[in-house]
Parts: structure tokens; sequence; C-alpha cells
């Protein structure tokens, strides 16, 4: 990751602060974007170039800050969208308003930094992209129909981009890890859904453990680097085996 110019969404806080850690100790220039100032205050002292602050569903704001960041890196070689959010329930207990709220933050968030980065990343001549996307969105998700379904969407979303920015020597992934250990991990298990769905993935992996934040963001950094060069549209599944 020498030299490279890294975005990261959701890098304030569980994997997003692990891939930042890890991407500035291989000589990376990594900028934060972040919801939460304070957040991406805490993001920066673990060496990040710089932190802007935006909601990934305001597409304009999120314009700026991406604009902002590339200024302050002298660039873009890798985007990693990082962010996202979950409200576990079973689907006959929502309704249209958290149905919104979860496409907006893990599907049209994507969809906004990825189009505002994508012109940098084309000057970069080598640019890729990395989305978290989830399990879920391979396999289905007991209590989480409408968040695995916005995953769902971030894979084909990103195998169609890979296809098309190719040409442009931009490379297209995703991560799709299982329940990882992260503050989010703790917010589900204060829900009693939540928490079956803790206990039913750790039951159901063969590893019979969650995921650890630095194993997913390793698998980040890797199809982030040049050593991925070759790999385009794939999905790293990091879940212990729980699907295979």
């Amino acid at each position: 990751m020498d030299g490279r110019t890294v975005l990261v969404t959701g890098g304030a806080g569980g994997i997003g602060r692990e891939v930042v850690t890890r991407a500035v100790s291989r000589g990376a220039r990594v900028a934060v974007l972040d919801m939460d100032a304070a957040t991406v205050d805490a993001a920066r002292r673990c060496g990040a170039i710089c932190g802007v602050v935006a909601d990934v569903t305001d597409a304009a704001a999120v314009a700026i800050a991406v604009a902002s960041a590339e200024a302050e890196l002298g660039g873009l070689d890798v985007l990693v969208n990082g962010a996202g959010w979950d409200h576990p329930a079973m689907f006959t207990d929502t309704g249209p308003d958290l149905w919104q709220r979860l496409v907006a933050i893990n599907y049209l968030g994507v969809l906004a930094v990825t189009h505002a980065a994508l012109p940098a990343l084309r000057r970069s001549g080598a640019g890729a992209v990395v989305s978290v996307a989830s399990d879920t969105g391979r396999v289905g998700g007991w209590g989480e129909a409408v968040y695995a379904g916005a995953k769902a969407a971030v894979v084909g979303f990103s195998k169609s981009l890979a296809r098309e920015e190719a040409r442009h020597g931009i490379r297209v992934n995703c991560v799709s890890p299982s329940v990882t250990e992260t503050p989010f991990q703790e917010r589900l298990e204060a829900d009693e859904v939540g928490r079956r769905i803790v206990e039913g993935a750790v039951r159901a992996t063969p590893m019979r453990r969650v995921g650890q934040p630095g194993e997913v963001a390793e698998a980040i950094l890797f199809l982030a680097s040049p050593a991925a060069g070759y790999i385009t549209g794939q999905v790293l599944s990091v879940n212990g085996g729980v699907a295979m």
C-alpha cells in the first residue's frame, strides 16, 4: 500500500478503523469519511491524513466531502465503502421508514460515494473500489430481510461496475463478512432479535466464533492492493465457513 491514497467511509469505528490503521502502517495516505465529527477525530489519531464529515445518504454533501478528501490526499487510488447500519427485526414488524433508512445507508450511500469518487479513481490509472457487503446478501439473514437485500444490491452493483470500469483501470470488488466483533455487534446483542442472530451465527459457523475486525480489514486491504491486480468483480467471504 506504500504511497497509495485511500478514502475509507465509516472509517471511524469497527472494521473501518482497522482498515485505516493497517493501511497507514503500510505506507498509505488515508482519509476518513464519517458522519460523526468526534469519531472522525478519533480516526485521525490512528494516522489518517484528514477526516471529512458527511452523511452517506446525502449525495450533495458526499460530493463535497470526497472532493475535499481528494484535495487533501493529492489524488485518490482506493475507495473503501465501509459505512453501514442495521436494525434487526422480523420483516412483518417493520415499515417503510425503516426500509428506506436501511436502503439509503447500505446501498444508496455506496452509490453516492462511489459516483463522487470515480473521476479521481479514473485519474489514478489503477484505481480500486472495495465495498463491505455481508454474507446475508448471499444466503439471507433471519431478522435482516431488508438489510440483506440492500447488501445483495451492493454485490450486484459492484459486479456491474467492475465490467464498466475495467477499461479505465479500475477494479471493483466486495468483502463479505459474517458477524464480526465490533460496536455494531454489541448493538445487535442489546436487542432480542439481534442477540438471536449472533448466537445462531456462532452455532452455524464451523470455526465456532465471530470474526475479528482485523481479519476483515486484511481481506479489504488485499483487494485494494496491487497484489490483487488481476482480480475484479469478485466477492471474498470472511465468515469462518458459515457459508461456502
